[in-house]
């Protein structure tokens, strides 16, 4: 393993070293005891190989929550050169746009409490959850390829929501450039009864309180106040998304062969911008980022539905706004300033999310003048924040911040070292309801599997990369 020099208490670089083909640094955000964990498992391997990539611009990146995935870290990011660059679906992942959204409401923590457990069961019965979920909604495939072209608005208009709920969603819930002839059979089949699906793994459905404000300011242009109720949603593009990065990766091993590329990874396989199979590979994934929000966007409804039964009252009576739609894994064109020069690159996030500071042209127009909301979601029964994008990312992470607290231990170990006992009394202890599909997951998602989410928004704010705004803690939490 390459040396790790400290730059300072929360950044840290292993130099390009040509000698382990890298075209680039790797530059980690991390304290001492996250960089300790990270090197536990591939996570430096990992950047290491992406450093490797052709026309990598700057730097490879780790944010905090960073930890080995599959060929590319999570929690990593690079961007690649948008005229002679590449095009790699490990770096994008194969949930595609796994993302989290935060539904805000007029309730207080106090006109909840002795509803939680009913309202938990709504939700649970309302939102199918756990793998291979699937839900009946009255759509066709001709709906699919109208999700899949035009995301979120298409399925606004058919009644699941409201324009403003666009309005708050990252690219208003539709990448341009879907092409739904690009995606397989396969995939077609699996995301024609997916959507509005929570699916399994790490997705949740978690009803909080904002705990504490840390920047009453911001706090208050994003409409949030101490005790207030929210709801947080992490989930993605469920069998859809998945299957198409499997596919494309399979026809990528083709392309490395046809043009003669040898990898240190072969799971990072990647196709030329510009080339048909990139260009096949990007149409695709759009249709996948669009399935995604589009599935946030149905779940969003069905919580106000939930809502609406528990409570007896409108969701517009329980002023059931959305604050924002953030994506987590996905590869976007974007133009940022390299050495004093503006570029564009496809930049990669997997695991990792926007954090666009104030006046940034592509912040929605209604956060602007204050910055784009980053949502960080934590372990089951630990917390969340809400953040705020700062400057600093756009100098440093091409505009980039973490996406979790990032796990510690593989599923495997947690199932083998956590007893599920442990969490529920955990749990239990908190005031936490909780509604599962199998009990092996409480395990595989306990607190202790995963790296404080504390410890890793300091870190991302002491960079300058994204700021502090509210802290929310847990009341109901709904899974697979």
């Amino acid at each position: 393993m390459a040396e790790i020099r400290k730059i300072s208490d929360f950044l840290w670089e292993i130099e390009k070293d040509e000698s382990k083909n890298m075209l680039a640094p790797v530059r980690i955000y991390a304290d001492q005891n996250l960089i300790s964990r990270m090197n536990k498992d591939r996570t430096f391997e990992q950047a290491i190989n992406v450093a490797g990539l052709p026309s990598i611009v700057k730097n490879m990146l780790v944010m905090p929550d960073g930890h080995e995935g599959y060929s590319f870290p999570i929690g990593g990011v690079a961007a690649f050169d948008a005229e002679n660059g590449i095009v790699s679906p490990s770096s994008i992942g194969f949930d595609i746009n796994c993302g989290v959204r935060l539904i805000k409401t007029n309730l207080e923590e106090k006109e909840v409490r002795n509803k939680i457990a009913p309202l938990a069961d709504a939700l649970f019965e309302n939102v199918p959850s756990g793998v291979g979920s699937k839900r009946e909604i009255g759509l066709s495939e001709r709906d699919l390829i109208k999700v899949a072209e035009e995301g979120a608005p298409y399925i606004v208009e058919r009644g699941f929501g409201f324009r403003e709920d666009i309005e708050r969603t990252e690219e208003e819930g539709n990448m341009i450039g879907g092409d739904f002839s690009k995606v397989t059979r396969e995939a077609k089949t699996r995301g024609l009864f997916q959507l509005g699906t929570l699916g399994a793994g790490n997705h949740f459905l978690e009803v909080q309180k904002v705990e504490k404000l840390f920047d009453e300011k911001t706090a208050k242009e994003y409409g949030l106040y101490e005790n207030q109720v929210v709801v947080m949603v992490h989930t993605g593009s469920r069998g859809f998304g998945h299957q198409t990065c499997s596919d494309y990766l399979r026809k990528l091993v083709e392309y490395q062969e046809k043009h003669h590329i040898k990898l240190a990874d072969p799971g990072l396989s990647y196709a030329h911008v510009a080339s048909k199979e990139a260009d096949e590979y990007l149409a695709a994934m759009k249709c996948a980022v669009n399935y995604a929000f589009t599935n946030r966007q149905i779940i969003t409804n069905s919580i106000r539905k939930s809502f609406e039964q528990v409570f007896g009252k409108s969701s517009d009576a329980l002023e059931m706004e959305l604050l924002y739609d953030v994506s987590h894994n996905i590869a976007k064109l974007e133009e940022h300033t390299v050495d004093g020069k503006r570029r564009k690159v496809y930049v990669h996030r997997k695991g990792a999310t926007r954090a666009f500071p104030k006046d940034h042209p592509e912040v929605t127009k209604i956060y602007r003048h204050v910055g784009q909301p980053v949502l960080i979601p934590g372990s089951m029964s630990t917390g969340s924040y809400v953040l705020v994008g700062e400057e600093g990312s756009m100098k440093e992470t091409f505009g980039s911040s973490c996406h979790g607290a990032g796990r510690v231990m593989s599923r495997h170990q947690a199932i083998r070292e956590i007893p599920a006992s442990k969490t529920f009394e955990e749990l239990k202890k908190k005031s936490v309801e909780i509604r599962i599909r199998t009990r092996k997951l409480v395990s595989e998602e306990a607190e202790w599997a995963y790296k404080n989410v504390d410890e890793v928004v300091q870190v991302v704010e002491r960079a300058g990369i994204a700021r502090i705004v509210a802290r929310c803690s847990p009341l109901a939490v709904v899974k697979g």
